[in-house]
């Protein structure tokens, strides 16, 4: 087991455990990491200082947050992969989402592949006049699909 602490792009610090340097490689490579604070994805390896004890000091170990993720199963590297796939492929139109695919649908807006948040009667609504909305499989990076 290795612990990494970990920044992302905004400044937020936190430490994972992980099985070894190449389980860290594999997930940071896959895209699996976001903070927990923000949810940016940009997360890396932040500057740490070695921990040393010795026998017979008074040491006491500071807490330490649990892993972030277990080593990716084939299932996990596949959802990260489609995860890049969408958000590279189509535009965030956050919270204006239920409005913009509304106005795609009736010809208003040019067609293009979106994605954000709708609340759940939004996404009924839009649903029950036959726009082709589905939610994603993973939590938004504002905490929200």
């Amino acid at each position: 087991m290795i612990r990494y602490s970990l920044r992302c792009d905004r400044g937020h610090e936190f430490e994972s455990w992980f099985a070894s340097a190449e389980a860290y490689d594999k997930l940071a490579d896959a895209g699996l990491f976001s903070c927990g604070v923000c949810g940016s994805a940009h997360v890396g390896k932040a500057p740490m200082a070695p921990q040393i004890g010795g026998v017979g000091r008074d040491t006491q170990e500071a807490p330490v947050a649990q892993p972030l993720a277990a080593p990716a199963s084939p299932a996990e590297l596949a959802l990260a992969a489609f995860r890049r796939h969408v958000e590279a492929s189509s535009e965030d139109v956050g919270p204006a989402f239920a409005a913009e695919a509304r106005r795609i649908h009736e010809g208003i807006a040019p067609k293009r592949s979106i994605r954000g948040e709708a609340r759940p009667e939004e996404a009924r609504a839009l649903l029950e006049d036959g726009v082709p909305v589905l939610p994603l499989p993973w939590q938004g990076r504002r905490g929200t699909n």
